[in-house]
């Protein structure tokens, strides 16, 4: 069913022409992520019935700058929106768009080209190669995209620096703790200078004050890069300094949310 024919949710909360306080977070800003009625559906070899809907056809705009968080509980398509948008899963319908490229349309090559160049990835479990050494892994993605490697030595090292890991550059990820770990994740995320970071539950390994120290250092990097930050995350902390935040049920969107309208409590947010 398409927007027109449908008063979705995505209109009743932050469609700048119904919804005056989305709007006017809306104006001016430039949008990086473009989703249009995204379904997914798996099991589709089986018998109709038996088809499992993981979402139902999502719509959202995400802005240049801004940091998301997208919530839900297990189950809700939360995991597979957050896929969709950063090109690791492709949707049954419906269109992403970033930068207004609709990646469905581009190729294997192009499809890599994209995610290497415009999007960085930080992980729940860190994802590092084990026999590198922190500057190494996070020269990693600049190897990819065939930066000559003292360009990338160099650049890795400014990045260590900037995430507070220089002293530890050339340790291996065994060597580090689980907080060291994710300033590595996050130092290679930006490798590539992207526009969009996508950040699945990047705190959830940590304890709650190294938590709190990789949340200040996100806040950081996206007002010093102009990064957007996708997250998709359950920790309270990082819902307080998130600019807006995606709900999703049963593979729609449940509401949309602007930071201040957020009624978070010890254990529980309303």
């Amino acid at each position: 069913m398409s927007e027109s024919s449908n008063p979705s949710v995505y209109q009743t909360y932050w469609d700048p022409e119904t919804n005056s306080r989305h709007g006017d977070y809306a104006r001016g800003k430039d949008v990086i992520v473009r989703a249009r009625d995204v379904a997914k559906i798996y099991r589709m070899d089986l018998p109709k019935e038996e088809w499992v809907h993981a979402l139902r056809g999502i719509t959202m705009e995400i802005y240049k700058g801004e940091y998301l968080a997208i919530m839900g509980p297990s189950g809700s398509g939360k995991s597979t929106f957050f896929n969709a948008i950063g090109g690791l899963d492709q949707p049954t319908s419906g269109q992403v768009f970033i930068d207004e490229v609709d990646i469905a349309q581009l190729d294997a090559k192009e499809l890599a080209w994209m995610r290497c160049r415009k999007i960085g990835y930080i992980f729940q479990s860190y994802n590092l190669i084990t026999v590198m050494t922190a500057l190494e892994n996070i020269m990693l993605p600049m190897t990819f995209a065939g930066t000559p490697s003292d360009e990338a030595r160099q650049k890795a090292f400014e990045l260590c620096k900037t995430v507070g890991i220089d002293h530890r550059a050339d340790n291996k990820p065994s060597e580090l703790s689980g907080g060291q770990q994710q300033r590595v994740a996050i130092a290679r995320s930006l490798a590539n200078d992207p526009a969009i970071i996508l950040a699945d539950e990047p705190t959830a390994n940590l304890d709650f004050k190294t938590g709190l120290e990789i949340i200040d250092l996100m806040v950081k990097l996206k007002e010093e890069k102009n990064v957007t930050i996708i997250s998709a995350t359950h920790d309270h902390e990082m819902l307080a300094i998130s600019d807006r935040v995606l709900w999703i049920r049963d593979g729609q969107v449940d509401r949309v949310e602007l930071r201040e309208d957020l009624k978070i409590e010890k254990g529980s947010i309303h």
